[in-house]
């Protein structure tokens, strides 16, 4: 035992020793003496960091008082081994469990993973009949010191090989790892709902399901991109909206795709189902379908949620073109500029939520883009939820030719946060997840993903043939119950509600569509987008004839003392002799009148001149701190100490905030972001720099779907200025 390579206690073990750890932390009674000594021996409160080569200390702390009491072999060896083992199982449930989850409501079985060989430790044959009643340590799986192996093997089992996978052990944050453990392992990954909240549930199934067949029925032929597979999403998404009012969420801004888009307008959002279905049906007078805006499916929506404690929550629909994930970072942009518009607590209070489709989250570059801002400070938005509606087949095109990655949700894993995979036909494991994942944003404000398993009934849309290219797929679509039926069923048959209730409960669903349908027949509801308000409300719009010349001119006597102060370093503050001389010297030659006003000096004073009259400045863009040709140095640096000063932040008292930051070598997901910010923060000079102008080309989309088309096709205003440096390439 003295030797570390003799011994399981190794880094390979390290969830093993955190849970000793994590107890000892809370009471150090509660463990051995043995591992009492151990932990005193690292003299810290944080983490403890295991590596190889870890040894345990001698009894006496001088190393000649003889083996540890852990070492002494016969009587303790055997269950020592025992232990070892019960800690690999534990570890392989943790790291691999996701593999043996049963995630696919159309059961159709995984590829075996040859190259994952520790799955086979949640094999029963791993363990003997002898060895599952020996006591053993449950780290942490049950708070009693000691349990039944029979009873951790199967609380193991039924907390990561369900309908519910997780990934979470790539994660470095031992706190969140813990935190999860113990919400997960604790419920055995499952909730018990009360019959009121199952019939909930059910509900939501139901007008899901109602909203899409009496389209179906009615418009026959239309696409609308149904639902229909994935109506899970409808209960997970008032469990979003409950658990998040509970806690603190006051707002959430969706951000989606076509794909099931119009349920959630409906049953989400409560846009009234006649106006929708007066949009399917289209005007009557032709005349009006000019300056209609995109397609039904684009369109955004506002409207408040009022969850069952009375409190509301205001929920935004971001308008979004056909361009798969394109709306991800403008959502993030929005959700930013009200947060920074809502002060202290508005992080906590505004929500970003992003639907995304399984081929895109995997295939759009743009994801990865948007992830990469989440962490950083310019770009937080105190976590957003991804759902992933995981159609298994992007189109026509399957896993196998859409990813190299084994889950399409594998580009999440770059960020230090749990991936969640449920099976869609299991609406009270979805709701679980969703509850936990709420909790989880609202305490550790990070992003979090759950990647929603669950398939697509009438393929692309509603014109499509999907037995044209996946035939065996859709021959289990076509047999398959929906899961409002499967559901229901369910209910009935553990006697949580009689089969009349249930046949009450989809009949109340069915005439409320069908009701709206007859109103929208018979008075078209017709109405243009809002367009102008709330923080818009004082603005207008309209062509550049139509735009008042102003006078933008400052006088000398107001510009003189901020170029003064822009021209001042901190104390001691010693600046690279090039940037003293061309910038903070030439400067002050400008205010004396040597030399005139270069560029990179008077758009610091236009900023300037803003920020001292109350409107916030926002510039990013790649290397626009120093600036690409170095004429602007925002932000001077100490050649000494490495520390950094930014006159243009500290102006005078009581100025409004001024940002200049360098953004990540991103083009389309910052120029997004920004776009979006400038959508809820009209009174702030917003600006985008390209590090030169042809780098613009990578965000191209962003500016014909969004930028350009801003008024005419989504009835939105944008300030957003672009800073395209020179602009003679491209």
């Amino acid at each position: 035992m003295s030797n570390a390579s003799e011994t399981y206690l190794t880094g390979s073990n390290i969830d093993f020793l955190e849970a000793q750890y994590a107890r000892y932390l809370e009471n150090p009674q509660s463990v051995d003496g043995t591992w009492q000594e151990l932990f005193q021996t690292f003299g810290r409160q944080g983490r403890p960091i295991v590596t190889e080569g870890l040894t345990l200390p001698k009894r006496n702390g001088n190393g000649n008082g003889g083996a540890h009491p852990l070492a002494t072999a016969g009587v303790l060896a055997e269950g020592l081994a025992l232990q070892g083992k019960v800690d690999q199982a534990v570890f392989a449930f943790r790291l691999r469990g996701h593999l043996a989850a049963q995630l696919d409501p159309l059961g159709v079985p995984r590829p075996p993973l040859d190259h994952v060989a520790d799955i086979g430790l949640v094999s029963k044959a791993h363990f003997s009949e002898a060895e599952q009643a020996v006591q053993v340590d449950p780290q942490l799986v049950f708070d009693e010191p000691r349990v039944p192996l029979k009873r951790l093997l199967e609380r193991l089992r039924k907390t990561y090989t369900g309908k519910v996978g997780v990934e979470f052990l790539h994660m470095y944050d031992s706190e969140r790892r813990r935190w999860l453990l113990r919400r997960m392992e604790q419920t055995e990954n499952h909730t018990e709902f009360t019959a009121e909240e199952q019939k909930r549930i059910f509900l939501a199934l139901a007008k899901a399901e109602a909203f899409e067949q009496t389209i179906h029925t009615k418009f026959q032929g239309q696409k609308r991109f149904s639902i229909e597979g994935a109506e899970s999403m409808m209960p997970m998404l008032e469990e979003l909206l409950e658990s998040g009012a509970a806690l603190g969420v006051r707002e959430v801004l969706i951000g989606m795709a076509h794909r099931g888009r119009l349920a959630v307008l409906a049953n989400i959002c409560q846009k009234p189902p006649e106006e929708i279905f007066s949009e399917i049906a289209g005007p009557l007078d032709p005349k009006q379908y000019l300056n209609r805006g995109d397609v039904k499916y684009h369109m955004g929506y506002s409207s408040d949620w009022v969850a069952r404690s009375g409190q509301k929550v205001h929920l935004s629909m971001a308008f979004n073109p056909s361009h798969l994930g394109v709306v991800h970072p403008v959502v993030e942009g929005r959700a930013r500029a009200k947060q920074d518009r809502g002060g202290t607590n508005a992080r906590h209070a505004i929500l970003p939520l992003v639907i995304h489709g399984d081929a895109a989250f995997a295939g759009q570059g743009l994801v990865a883009e948007t992830l990469n801002l989440s962490e950083l400070k310019a770009y937080d938005t105190g976590g957003t939820v991804h759902l992933v509606v995981n159609n298994q087949v992007g189109y026509t095109t399957e896993a196998a030719q859409a990813r190299s990655s084994l889950y399409c949700t594998g580009i999440a894993e770059m960020l230090d946060v749990p991936v969640f995979h449920v099976n869609g036909d299991d609406p009270e494991a979805c709701v679980h997840v969703m509850r936990i994942v709420t909790e989880w944003r609202q305490r550790f404000h990070s992003d979090v993903v759950i990647d929603l398993v669950c398939y697509r009934k009438y393929g692309h849309n509603e014109g499509d043939v999907p037995e044209f290219t996946q035939p065996k797929m859709y021959e289990i679509i076509r047999a398959k119950k929906s899961v409002r039926t499967l559901y229901g069923e369910a209910l009935t048959g553990a006697g949580r509600a009689t089969g009349e209730e249930v046949a009450a409960i989809w009949s109340q669903a069915q005439k409320y569509f069908t009701e709206a349908f007859t109103r929208a027949k018979e008075s078209p509801v017709v109405k243009d987008p809002s367009h102008l308000q709330g923080v818009w409300a004082k603005y207008r719009g309209g062509t550049d004839t139509e735009v008042p010349q102003v006078e933008t001119g400052v006088p000398r006597a107001k510009l003189e003392p901020l170029l003064k102060r822009l021209s001042t370093v901190p104390d001691g503050f010693k600046l690279h002799p090039n940037v003293a001389k061309a910038v903070i010297e030439r400067r002050q030659q400008m205010l004396t009148g040597d030399v005139p006003l270069d560029w990179g000096t008077a758009e610091m004073l236009a900023y300037a001149t803003l920020v001292t009259e109350g409107y916030r400045v926002r510039v990013t863009g790649q290397d626009t701190e120093r600036g690409t040709f170095a004429h602007r140095h925002a932000v001077l640096h100490d050649t000494l100490t490495g520390r950094t000063a930014f006159p243009l932040g500290a102006l005078e008292p009581g100025q409004a905030v001024a940002e200049v930051v360098n953004s990540p070598l991103s083009e389309m997901a910052c120029l997004g972001f920004e776009f979006g910010y400038s959508l809820d923060y009209p009174d702030a000079l917003v600006a985008w720099e390209a590090q030169f102008g042809d780098f613009a080309n990578n965000g191209q989309v962003m500016i014909d779907q969004f930028i350009a088309a801003a008024e005419d096709k989504w009835k939105r205003q944008s300030g957003l200025t672009l800073l395209l440096p020179h602009g003679y390439e491209g």
